[in-house]
């Protein structure tokens, strides 16, 4: 009989070599140019065909050959992290069936196998955010899955609405425009908007943070959250009809507000899920300004960088007796220097350092943003929010770990093998994965003409960010922080722009209200005199006349009679 761990081994093993696999079959599809289209046919009945259809191109099989390396480290991972959990076993297997719902929704040019993995990837976020059953985790969970539910009704409008052409293979219909596909492609972007947690459905993106680190990983890196980008990306030649103004400022809101609000968060994983929601932003207005596959560039590099960086932040929470706040983590270093180290690889990629997997795609996004014609404030945005990215990373590095005034004592402080293991090679794709797909996605070097100082911006603010994200987390011993000094600003940029507050009690407290009062006139009031109680009061009341006549009544006997003798001479 196996080991009950040695299925995490398993599992890891079989999606790693098979993630390897398919990144290298999508590499040799890029090089010539090739795509496979298959059409399962399931049933056939007269003229109604049932049809299961898979596309392999060389953006669907990268990705799904990234998902599937990345989730095989994060399993692997999960083996030493949950291992003191009694139901590993079912966290196994949800962690399975959300990687595959991923690359259902990957490989599908059809809008009705999308929604399969759509409707799996959305259920079992679900199950695995409600994991630790608290009140906070399902409270979470609960928001996750109801603004996932508006992206599921989005699409399925649309596979309503494509009832108009013909066919739900939406991948026929990418060459033409008419007057229909506004509708279509409005709702297609709602649908990635709800996964993709933008403006104004931000609020469940740091509220997922509730499910275990792992399985955060694999959401915030290639998954639940990307799926939305990714489908946008599939319909980017729709997309490039419209006007797109409107969704690119969210998209360029949400990436500034996520930015500002990482800066004044003290938790951790918030702060990493904040960072994510930045760059899902980024991703999408650069979508919307329109070079998809810049989009889908970044959307790979981030998914190695980040996915590092939740294991290493699992493994220092779990060092500090599960404790989140950056305010207990100092001088980490000295105890985990090795997780550290892939801590800092990481944040340097995410900052969009020069050289690692970050930069390339960062790098080449302001610059085609900056070729690309938009106004100032644009400009502006995109800048500010590489600035900010950098200021609460730099914060980040600061508090965990060298400000030594806050280290927590008597903590076990452990680098397991098997999570070491996993973070090497997430290590290795988060430095070289970029200069790699660089090569190999765009087959020409892009040649951006730029003058100097326009070229050397990007490399300005950040290092205008770095200092600003020192400036934010010093403070001299018994004064206050600078964020504490700007108390009503720094709680309005945490507190994401008040959306959380939208998204949940505003929604329901004024309908509660409502309730409450048609509870009050209709249930307790004349509802429950006229409707709930006039068939009991009715009964009782005969019964009671009858009771009243079987009790042998003299009075009525004689009244009876009387009225027998009336009727009789009538």
């Amino acid at each position: 009989m196996l080991n009950k761990w040695s299925v995490y081994l398993l599992g890891s093993l079989i999606l790693f070599v098979s993630g390897i696999f398919f990144f290298f079959v999508g590499c040799l599809y890029l090089i010539w140019d090739y795509v496979v289209f298959m059409d399962w046919e399931i049933l056939s009945l007269n003229s109604c065909v049932v049809t299961m259809t898979l596309l392999f191109d060389w953006m669907s099989l990268i990705f799904v050959g990234c998902v599937f390396i990345i989730s095989s480290m994060v399993i692997y991972y999960s083996e030493s992290y949950m291992g003191s959990d009694l139901d590993s076993v079912r966290f196994y297997f949800l962690v399975i069936l959300f990687v595959l719902s991923m690359m259902m929704m990957i490989i599908s040019p059809n809008l009705m196998s999308i929604l399969i993995g759509w409707d799996g990837l959305g259920l079992v976020s679900y199950c695995l955010v409600i994991y630790f059953q608290n009140y906070k985790s399902y409270s979470a969970g609960m928001l996750t899955i109801l603004t996932n539910r508006v992206g599921d009704v989005a699409i399925l409008l649309s596979i309503a609405w494509m009832l108009n052409y013909g066919s739900w293979h939406y991948i026929y219909y990418m060459g033409m425009w008419d007057f229909w596909e506004f509708y279509l492609v409005s709702l297609i972007i709602l649908a990635g908007f709800t996964s993709s947690a933008q403006i104004p459905f931000s609020s469940w993106l740091p509220a997922a943070m509730a499910a275990p680190t792992p399985v955060s990983s694999l959401v915030h890196s290639s998954t639940l959250v990307t799926a939305g980008v990714y489908l946008l990306i599939r319909f980017s030649d729709m997309i490039q009809n419209l006007n797109c103004s409107f969704v690119l400022t969210l998209s360029m809101m949400t990436m500034f507000m996520a930015g500002l609000g990482a800066n004044f968060e003290f938790d951790l994983k918030k702060i990493i899920a904040l960072s994510t929601l930045s760059q899902l932003g980024l991703m999408m207005s650069v979508l919307f300004i329109g070079y998809p596959v810049l989009a889908f560039f970044h959307l790979l590099t981030h998914a190695f960088f980040k996915a590092l960086l939740f294991l290493c932040a699992g493994l220092m929470i779990h060092c500090m007796s599960d404790s989140q706040d950056i305010r207990h983590m100092g001088m980490v270093v000295n105890h985990l220097p090795f997780t550290c180290t892939c801590f800092c690889i990481s944040n340097m990629s995410l900052c969009g350092m020069p050289f690692m997997s970050g930069f390339y795609s960062k790098d080449i996004i302001l610059e085609m943003m900056m070729i690309s014609g938009y106004n100032f404030f644009v400009f502006m945005i995109f800048f500010m929010s590489i600035g900010l990215t950098v200021s609460y990373t730099f914060r980040v590095i600061y508090y965990t770990l060298f400000y030594h005034v806050n280290v927590y004592s008597c903590q076990g402080y452990l680098e397991d093998q098997i999570m070491m293991k996993s973070m090497i090679v997430l290590s290795v794709l988060a430095i070289s994965a970029g200069s790699m797909l660089s090569w190999m996605v765009f087959s020409v070097p892009f040649l951006v003409v730029l003058p100097f100082y326009l070229k050397l911006m990007p490399l300005i603010f950040i290092l205008m960010g770095g200092w600003l994200g020192y400036e934010f987390s010093m403070s001299n011993l018994g004064g206050p922080l600078l964020s504490q000094r700007f108390y009503l600003f720094s709680f309005y940029s945490g507190s994401m722009w008040f959306m959380p507050y939208f998204s949940t009690i505003m929604i329901y407290s004024n309908f509660l209200y409502l309730s409450k009062g048609y509870s009050e006139v209709m249930d307790g009031g004349w509802g429950e005199y006229l409707v709930s109680n006039s068939f009991l009061f009715l009964s009782s009341l005969i019964s009671k006349l009858v009771n009243y006549y079987q009790f042998n009544n003299v009075s009525i006997f004689m009244l009876v009679f009387v009225l027998i003798v009336i009727f009789s001479l009538v």
